[in-house]
């Protein structure tokens, strides 16, 4: 099995650990023995293993993973740790679904008043269920699909606007199953160096840019965009209006993107329906600030946006908890560009001063700004700084890769996909589905005909619990984090840029802020039979 994110880790090594050594035994008696025999051994074979599998799961199904569980990519010691930093959108605050059913809908009138497109439009309606976070959108052919780590498309998760797309069409398409990285990443212009990790990170370093056919939907402010998207293009094959993918697209980005004034007005006059309150997150601020944390805060967001935000969750009092304020950022280019000078916020007339800003001062609201000069003001380096955001690029790839920072994730699906992680159906279909492809793996060179076909049967039935397991978490896409066998490629960057990652922050208040986060130990493809003998 390929090396999976550690809350994978977690689950599926319970169900080897258990059962490995029987079965094994198993499959061992299989390869011995197949020149003897072939068919009825297979069939044999078949039933053993399903007969231990259904005798384990009787006994005692793997343990739930844990949904306040922090779960570490890299050893990080909070003794370290003497400044917090936090994004605010999907970080501190996380909105009901009811904020991006407004995100539709105010996008959906702006395409229609606007883009002057069919009135019918109106009618359509934001589904929930359709998209999850981490797709990709090939822009130039309208394809919206979920890649693994290794640009390979998941059979079953490629749609054109809401219809499926076969694995013959896809092959049509793009020549085969994978895609190039460049036509993933993008052709790079301004960089120098070239190596993997560098094309697939440097759109965070400063003069570089990317020519990309596919858009990445990192984040979940992206699902409204995507459903619209993908509605508005089955809209106009069902009615056969002639349309263009890049221009479509075009127009569904520019809308989404012009309504955010307006969606801020709404949900800030209207916090309490749009924003979910946690109750634990003052007690994470009050041990910070016991433990004699330094606190800030860099949000994109304006700020009497992230002002009624935080006065709904953390009292009216917020701004005792913070060090530095920074509203209005522009992330990423506030990690990048160096030369954006900070600005006060006049709060009385609600407008920027334009004075040099020679210290940041708690207790007042900065716009802009940069990184370079938050770290000179500041006095703040390296890994002495944990940030934490919910977007692996704009929020945690620069402060990682070319600052030191440590950082952490948060991702808000993640009570979810526990949840269903935890379902009793997973667990027995996942554990089966492992043994079964194990038996597959070990027959595989059963040659005669009845063999063959017996083995095809298998695969089959293999591929029923991949669709079926999938399907538990996503009717179209499966899980944000993985494929039938790989991380997802939304996993990969994770994975890269986030040391730690968890469902909410307060989920650390069930940590000491002296504790280490030890990532757990991955199995390499080349250490399996050693370590489980």
């Amino acid at each position: 099995m390929p090396v999976l994110g550690p809350l994978y880790s977690v689950c599926f090594a319970r169900v080897r650990l258990r059962s490995h050594i029987k079965v094994k035994k198993l499959i061992g008696m299989c390869s011995s023995q197949r020149r003897k025999y072939s068919q009825e051994h297979l069939e044999k074979c078949y039933e053993d293993h399903r007969a231990l599998w259904e005798s384990e799961c009787c006994k005692k199904l793997p343990e739930n993973v844990n949904p306040r569980a922090v779960f570490a990519c890299n050893e990080l010691d909070l003794r370290d740790v003497s400044v917090y930093g936090f994004d605010y959108d999907y970080t501190l605050a996380n909105y009901e679904p009811a904020v991006e059913h407004l995100i539709y809908e105010l996008g959906k009138n702006v395409l229609v008043s606007k883009y002057r497109y069919p009135e019918e439009i109106k009618s359509l309606k934001y589904n929930r269920e359709f998209a999850v976070r981490g797709l990709h959108y090939d822009i130039e052919h309208g394809l919206l699909m979920k890649l693994d780590q290794f640009q390979q498309i998941q059979q079953g998760s490629i749609y054109h606007g809401l219809t499926p797309v076969s694995q013959e069409q896809v092959l049509k398409t793009y020549g085969g199953r994978s895609l190039p990285l460049h036509y993933v990443e993008g052709h790079l212009r301004g960089a120098s160096v070239l190596e993997v990790d560098v094309i697939l990170d440097c759109a965070f370093l400063p003069g570089t840019s990317r020519d990309t056919k596919m858009a990445h939907l990192a984040d979940l402010f992206s699902l409204p965009e995507m459903c619209l998207l993908s509605q508005v293009a089955q809209f106009f094959m069902d009615h056969n209006l002639q349309y263009h993918s890049v221009p479509l697209f075009n127009d569904v980005k520019a809308a989404i993107a012009s309504i955010h004034p307006e969606m801020h007005r709404i949900v800030g006059r209207n916090i309490s329906e749009y924003l979910i309150k946690d109750p634990d997150l003052v007690t994470f601020f009050q041990r910070l600030k016991e433990n004699k944390k330094e606190i800030f805060i860099i949000t994109n967001s304006p700020f009497y946006f992230v002002n009624a935000g935080l006065s709904y969750l953390l009292g009216e009092d917020w701004r005792e908890f913070f060090d530095v304020v920074v509203a209005s950022a522009k992330k990423p280019a506030f990690f990048t560009d160096s030369m954006r000078p900070f600005r006060e916020l006049n709060e009385e007339i609600h407008t920027q001063t334009w004075g040099p800003v020679t210290q940041l001062e708690k207790g007042k609201i900065y716009l802009e700004g940069n990184l370079k000069r938050l770290q000179e003001l500041k006095g703040w380096q390296g890994q002495q700084v944990l940030y934490f955001g919910d977007h692996p690029y704009s929020d945690l790839a620069d402060v990682s890769l070319n600052h030191g920072w440590r950082t952490g994730a948060i991702l808000w699906e993640l009570d979810y996909e526990i949840q269903c992680l935890n379902a009793d159906d997973y667990k027995r279909m996942s554990g089966w589905l492992m043994i079964l492809q194990s038996l597959i793996e070990s027959s595989q060179d059963f040659e005669d005909e009845e063999s063959r076909k017996l083995i095809e049967k298998w695969e089959e039935e293999r591929d029923q619990l991949r669709k079926k397991t999938k399907e538990l978490f996503n009717p179209h896409f499966g899980s944000v984090f993985r494929t039938h066998d790989n991380p997802t490629y939304f996993s990969r960057r994770l994975f890269r840029f986030a040391d730690i990652y968890t469902s909410r922050l307060s989920n650390l208040n069930d940590y000491s802020v002296n504790h280490t986060f030890y990532p757990r130990r991955g199995v390499l493809p080349h250490e399996y039979k050693s370590l489980f003998v």
